[in-house]
């Protein structure tokens, strides 16, 4: 293998039975090394186990894999290109904790990978994915923050829009409104208060 491992663990390795699709087959009689191994060529991370010259466990992470605690001391996750579960057997609940971390940790930094390959192809095309970026955006946007105004605070909306039109454009209005009360009640009382 042209990688180096980058963590190492020993486990029970087993696979799902391809018929059942239930029980576990043991691909090894003792525990065996388990490896994660990082491919600087292709840019990807793989779960290998040899037992002696022969390869029962060599997958690839994927972003959209997961791996599943089912005990204190076994977990599993599925491999959709070798189309198998694989499952692994810890002498301790740390050992599985400490695989269980590295999982996530390299299926995450598989994510930003392919991430960056994406940005890789995207730049070769660079003006059509910006303006079909622009053109998805621009009616989302508009849409979404209507959405939330609508739904999270229909008091402000409702409020803001009437109190704006007549300051703005009511004014003189809402003036001669005011005006009338004003003189009449100082006519009636003869208090000069406005």
């Amino acid at each position: 293998y042209r990688e180096q491992p980058i963590f190492s663990t020993r486990a029970h390795v087993f696979q799902i039975d391809p018929n059942t699709k239930k029980n576990w087959v043991p691909t090894s009689k003792h525990a065996v090394t388990v490896s994660y191994f990082y491919d600087s060529t292709r840019n990807v991370y793989r779960i290998i186990s040899l037992d002696g010259s022969k390869a029962i466990i060599n997958s690839t992470i994927t972003p959209n894999m997961t791996f599943t605690k089912t005990s204190q001391k076994f977990g599993q996750w599925a491999d959709s290109r070798a189309n198998t579960v694989y499952g692994l057997g810890f002498s301790s609940e740390h050992h599985l904790s400490k695989f269980a971390e590295k999982f996530q940790e390299f299926k995450e930094a598989a994510r930003l990978a392919k991430e960056k390959s994406q940005e890789k192809m995207e730049l070769t095309s660079t003006p059509s994915q910006e303006s079909a970026g622009g053109d998805l955006q621009s009616p989302l946007t508009p849409e979404s923050i209507n959405g939330t105004d609508d739904e999270r605070t229909p008091d402000v909306t409702q409020n803001s829009e009437p109190r704006a039109e007549p300051t703005q454009n009511a004014l003189p209005f809402s003036h001669r409104v005011s005006d009338k009360p004003c003189s009449s009640i100082a006519n009636v009382k003869k208090i000069p208060i406005c």
